[in-house]
C-alpha cells in the first residue's frame, strides 16, 4: 500500500491531476491486476448477503416505493430489480437505486469502522445494475465490486466525515463510481472525471442519523449508486468535473472537512497490487447498527444469567467515543428512550437494544423493533435504566489499526436493588472475524435462507444461490439472472409523480 498524503492546495499551486486523490483512486480502477481467490469468495459472500437482508425488505414501505419509481423507467438491455421479475428490466440508475433502498433498509449488511464508518455492500448495486445493463460477466463484476470495497475502506481508513456532521455516503459516490470504472476497464481520465462529480453530488450532513431518523437513512446510500452510476455516463460522454475536488481552494477539505491546513493520509494500493480491502470488513448477524453488534451477544448472554431482570437498579455500558455518542446516551437525543420512537431510531439507541437483547435472549430483525415490543411496560422500565459513558480505553481500541486489537464492544456494570454487581465485557461480535462464531459461506446461505424464508420461494433461492455461488465463472446472460423474484410483489398504487 502506498499511503498518499492530501491536503488543500491554493488554486496559483495548479496542482497537477496525477498528484490529485481522485486521480490516484482512478488509477487503482484502472489498474488489471487480478483478483486474489479470497477475495472472490468474500465478494459472493457478501453479494449473497446482500440479497439476503434486501428478500427480508422488499416489502417494506421504503424499498417498496424506490422500487415504484424505478418501474416508471423500464429499459432494455436494463437491470434487474430485487423482487421482480428476472426478464423485467430497468435503466441501471434506477435498478441500483431501488436494489440499493432494499439492501439498506433493515442496516443488516456489512460494515467496516476506522477513521470513519460505512456499509461498503452499499457498492454492490450501482456495480452490478451496470454489470447487467452492459452485459459483463462475472469476472469483471467481481473486479468493480472488490475495486468499490478498496476505494471506500482506503477513504474510511484516511478521511473522518462524521466529525464534521457529514454523512458518511460521502465516501460511496466516489467508490462506486471506482466500482464502474474498474467494471468497464474505464480509461483513468475517465473514472478520474466520475469520482470528482461523484463526491460532489452525494456530500451532505448527518442530519440523516439525528434526532427523528427518517427511512432517507436507507435512502442515501442508494442515491449516491444512483448518483455513480449516472456521474459514469456523463464523464464516459466528455464530461467534466470540479477539479481538484479534494484539494482544491474551494473544495472538499478547506470547506467540509478539516479545513486548508489540515492533512489527511489516504492509503491506496500500488501498480500490480491486489484490491483487498474486502477482505478487513465484517457482516451483521443482527439488524441492527454494527456497535450494538457485539453488545447484543453480550446482553443476550447476561440475560440468561440474571434470574429476575426486574431487580436491576441500573446498568452502565462502558464503551467507544463513538457508540457512546452516535447511538448512547452521549447522544442526548430523547427519541432514543421513546418507545413510540421509529425503526430507524431504535436501531440507534443502544438502551432499547440491550433492553430487549437481554430479556428475549437474542435479536430479531423485525419482531425486535415492533411497535408493541417496543411498548411493553417491562422493556420500557429496563430500558430506561441503562446509560452508556464513554471510556478512553474503549475509545482508542475502536481507532486502533492493529486487527487484533480493535474492539467494537464494552464493559457492562449491571448493579442489582439488593447491592450487588454483575460485570461482563465483549470485545468485537460473534460473527466478526475475530468473534467466537466467525461468518462463513455456510453463514451466509444459511442468513439468506432465513430472511428469504415465506417471502423468496424455495426454486428462487435455489436458483440465485447457485448463480452466486459460481459467479466468477459466471457469462452475461448469468450476471443478468442474478436477482430473485417474489411472487405477488405489485406496484401498491400509492400517490407519487411517476
Amino acid at each position: 500500500m502506498i499511503n498518499h498524503e492530501v491536503r488543500t492546495y491554493k488554486s496559483s499551486e495548479n496542482l497537477a491531476r496525477e498528484d490529485q486523490l481522485a486521480w490516484k483512486i482512478a488509477e487503482v480502477a484502472s489498474d488489471p491486476t487480478p483478483v486474489d481467490s479470497e477475495v472472490t469468495e468474500m465478494v459472493i459472500n457478501r453479494v449473497i448477503d446482500n440479497a439476503s437482508v434486501a428478500a427480508a425488505s422488499v416489502r417494506r414501505s421504503a424499498p417498496t416505493h424506490a422500487r415504484e419509481q424505478a418501474q416508471a423507467h423500464p429499459f432494455n438491455p436494463g437491470a434487474n430489480i430485487f423482487g421482480l421479475p428476472v426478464s423485467d428490466r430497468f435503466s441501471p440508475e434506477w435498478a441500483a437505486w431501488a436494489n440499493g433502498v432494499a439492501v439498506r433498509e433493515l442496516d443488516f449488511h456489512d460494515t467496516f469502522l476506522a477513521a470513519e464508518y460505512s456499509h461498503p455492500g452499499d457498492n454492490i448495486p450501482a456495480v452490478l445494475a451496470v454489470a447487467q445493463h452492459k452485459g459483463i460477466g462475472g469476472k469483471d463484476l467481481i473486479n468493480g465490486i472488490a475495486t468499490g470495497y478498496e476505494i471506500q475502506v482506503d477513504l474510511v481508513k484516511g478521511m473522518c466525515l462524521h466529525e464534521h456532521k457529514i454523512d458518511h455516503v460521502a465516501h460511496l459516490g466516489p467508490s462506486a463510481a471506482a466500482g464502474i470504472g474498474a467494471l468497464l476497464h474505464l480509461p483513468t481520465e475517465i473514472t478520474f472525471q466520475a469520482v470528482q462529480q461523484a463526491l460532489h453530488v452525494t456530500t451532505a450532513t448527518r442530519q440523516s442519523r439525528k434526532g427523528e431518523i427518517s427511512s432517507w437513512k436507507a435512502h442515501a446510500p442508494a442515491f449516491a449508486g444512483k448518483m455513480a452510476v449516472e456521474s459514469v455516463d456523463r464523464a464516459m460522454r466528455g464530461e467534466g468535473a470540479p477539479n481538484p475536488i479534494y484539494e482544491g481552494e474551494d473544495g472538499f477539505i478547506a470547506w467540509i472537512l478539516s479545513g486548508p491546513e489540515a492533512r489527511y493520509t489516504i492509503p491506496l494500493p500500488g501498480k500490480g497490487e491486489s484490491k483487498r480491502a474486502i477482505l478487513d470488513t465484517y457482516t451483521k448477524e443482527h439488524s441492527a447498527e454494527y456497535q450494538a453488534q457485539a453488545l447484543i451477544d453480550l446482553a443476550r448472554k447476561l440475560g440468561g444469567q440474571i434470574e429476575d431482570l426486574s431487580k436491576i437498579k441500573r446498568i452502565v455500558i462502558h464503551t467507544s467515543h463513538h457508540t457512546h455518542n452516535v447511538i448512547g446516551t452521549g447522544a442526548n437525543d430523547p427519541q432514543k428512550m421513546d418507545p413510540k420512537a421509529s425503526r430507524e431510531t431504535l436501531d440507534h439507541s443502544i438502551m432499547y437494544i440491550f433492553a430487549v437483547a437481554m430479556q428475549d435472549q437474542g435479536w430479531h430483525h423485525e419482531h425486535s423493533y415492533a411497535p408493541e415490543r417496543a411498548g411493553r411496560p417491562d422493556t420500557v422500565e429496563l430500558w430506561h435504566k441503562i446509560e452508556t459513558t464513554e471510556d478512553p480505553e474503549w475509545t482508542r481500541r475502536y481507532h486502533s489499526i492493529d486487527p487484533n486489537e480493535k474492539a467494537f464492544g464494552g464493559r457492562v456494570e449491571i448493579e442489582f436493588e439488593d447491592g450487588s454487581t454483575l460485570t461482563d465485557e465483549i470485545a468485537v461480535a460473534d460473527a466478526h472475524p475475530f468473534g467466537a462464531r466467525p461468518f462463513a459461506r455456510a453463514n451466509y446461505i444459511e442468513k439468506f435462507k432465513t430472511l428469504a424464508e415465506g417471502i423468496v420461494s424455495d426454486s428462487e433461492q435455489t436458483r440465485f444461490l447457485d448463480l452466486a455461488e459460481n459467479l466468477e465463472s459466471l457469462d452475461a446472460k448469468g450476471v443478468a439472472e442474478l436477482s430473485f423474484t417474489v411472487d405477488g410483489l405489485e406496484h401498491s398504487g400509492s400517490k407519487g409523480i411517476f
